[in-house]
């Protein structure tokens, strides 16, 4: 069964926390982007107040508190930094159950494929991580990476790093293509996606959607999220 995931994108630690407690006891995974500014042009909490010295960053890091209602949610990090594989065990401390890593952005592949060769089975086996990829990207790249991934991080459009663009009609071309050379795979949908092509999204064989900005701007934005959930 398919799975609507909300996402946040915030400049402020007090914004996420805003979210959140809107969404407890509504869903169980919510999708969090770090942006550095530096990977792409945006920025997100923490790079917005100090980057990895942001004080409730550190806190974290520290052990001294945890992401906020952290017992009740399944986080996943969408981590759009260029420093993602080199401060992995930082990005750990926030709990994440799955996190994702954006590749085109983080160095050369092989250096890549490296990181993810070496990573303790423990991490492994308790935390998911997937390989996003945009329209343009290489699609031999993608199938070469997700054989040592759990899942495949699918951008609906090529500029990342904010809500509110347009779904790619090239997205939607490649998830059918993986679907039907990857057998197994497990496709995530970011960006762009709303209550009009969600169901095409689904049909094409995405497993999750990430909804942000149709979720967050649509005025009622818990009616909104069901509406996606029962679509699924």
């Amino acid at each position: 069964m398919a799975e609507i995931i909300p996402a946040i994108l915030e400049k402020s630690f007090s914004e996420i926390k805003n979210k959140l407690t809107a969404l407890r006891e509504v869903v169980k995974c919510v999708h969090i982007d770090i942006c550095d500014g530096v990977a792409v042009p945006s920025q997100t909490w923490p790079f917005t107040s100090g980057g990895l010295n942001d004080f409730d960053f550190r806190k974290i890091m520290n052990e001294e508190e945890g992401m906020p209602f952290w017992e009740d949610f399944d986080f996943e990090f969408d981590l759009m930094v260029a420093d993602a594989a080199l401060n992995f065990d930082l990005y750990m401390k926030l709990g994440p159950k799955r996190l994702i890593f954006h590749p085109d952005i983080g160095g050369e592949v092989e250096e890549f494929e490296n990181f993810l060769e070496g990573l303790d089975m423990y991490i492994r086996d308790n935390v998911q991580i997937g390989i996003a990829f945009r329209p343009s990207d290489d699609l031999s790249v993608v199938s070469r990476l997700s054989h040592k991934a759990d899942f495949l991080h699918c951008m609906g459009s090529d500029k990342i790093g904010f809500q509110g663009e347009a779904f790619s009609e090239k997205a939607l071309e490649n998830i059918k293509f993986l679907k039907k050379n990857l057998p197994g795979v497990v496709i995530s949908v970011d960006i762009g996606i709303n209550l009009q092509n969600a169901e095409s999204i689904l049909e094409a064989g995405a497993d999750r959607l990430i909804a942000g900005s149709s979720i967050w701007k649509s005025g009622d934005p818990i009616g909104t999220l069901q509406n996606f959930q029962s679509l699924v």
